[in-house]
């Protein structure tokens, strides 16, 4: 759900804020920690541009492989995490042990999950993806079995398990690439939650400075071509004229900057046609 403001000043005027239905609970000491640092930097120099530490936060650490195979938990909480964009869940499981998750739509305080090959395709249950059937929507996806979910992962994103091919599963990603992936990996069943998040509107830049983020100067804006950036200058461009490029003079926008050819057999489908 989507918040707007009454125009009583300037960082109001535009901002749009998500409303969160989650609990209003402490998070989990054992599952916790700081977030000690500088942001985007490598001994004091800048490693990352435009990075900061921003606002305290504490870090909860999300269960991605839900390795807890066939012991049912239980959902005692939903909280805000403000790391990530969805809502995580806390579980407390059979055996005594808590966990938190990605909670996707749905899943509800009182619901019961559970991650194995025989588990049910309810909201929240994580699964094999040759036991998952055609259709069904899944987020928190693995590549290597075992080795813990890394595709679809941000809020109110899912991606479709399209067809079933010997020991491989073929799954369209939210970038409307379709991917080959092996039918032992796991997924957890659902949507993520907060599909509202692409709407939010910061209203001012000191909210952008509390989420870490530092100004950014454009190119075309500075002086001198040869310290400050290829567009500065008399070179000054937006896209027309010279190519567009980084500070440090490579070319940028349109170049493929993939490397890791050696995974070019799992794609079924790129996201972008080709000549374009």
């Amino acid at each position: 759900m989507i918040k707007k403001y009454k125009p009583t000043s300037e960082g109001l005027r535009q901002r749009k804020s998500l409303v969160k239905d989650v609990d209003n609970v402490r998070p989990l000491k054992s599952k916790s920690r700081g977030l000690k640092g500088p942001a985007g930097r490598s001994r004091g120099k800048i490693s990352s541009r435009h990075k900061k530490r921003g606002a305290k936060r504490t870090f909860r650490e999300i269960d991605f492989k839900r390795n807890k195979h066939n012991i049912p938990a239980k959902v005692v909480s939903i909280q805000d995490d403000p790391n990530r964009g969805s809502n995580i869940a806390l579980l407390h499981y059979l055996d005594g042990e808590k966990r938190y998750i990605l909670a996707p739509e749905g899943l509800k305080k009182g619901m019961e999950v559970i991650s194995g090959e025989e588990a049910d395709i309810n909201v929240g249950n994580c699964l094999p993806l040759s036991k998952i059937p055609l259709s069904t929507q899944v987020h928190n996806i693995e590549v290597n079995p075992g080795a813990g979910g890394v595709l679809v992962r941000g809020a109110g994103s899912s991606a479709t398990i399209l067809a079933k091919e010997g020991k491989f599963v073929n799954i369209k990603l939210p970038s409307s690439e379709v991917k080959r992936i092996s039918g032992e990996c796991r997924a957890t069943i659902g949507t993520l939650s907060n599909v509202d998040k692409r709407n939010v509107k910061l209203g001012k830049a000191g909210t952008k400075r509390h989420l870490g983020y530092r100004p950014k100067v454009r190119g075309v804006a500075m002086n001198d071509p040869h310290r400050d950036h290829p567009h500065a200058g008399s070179y000054k461009t937006s896209g027309v004229g010279m190519h567009p490029k980084t500070p440090w003079g490579k070319k940028a926008r349109g170049v493929k900057t993939r490397k890791r050819k050696r995974t070019d057999y799992t794609i079924v489908k790129r996201r972008k046609k080709k000549g374009k």
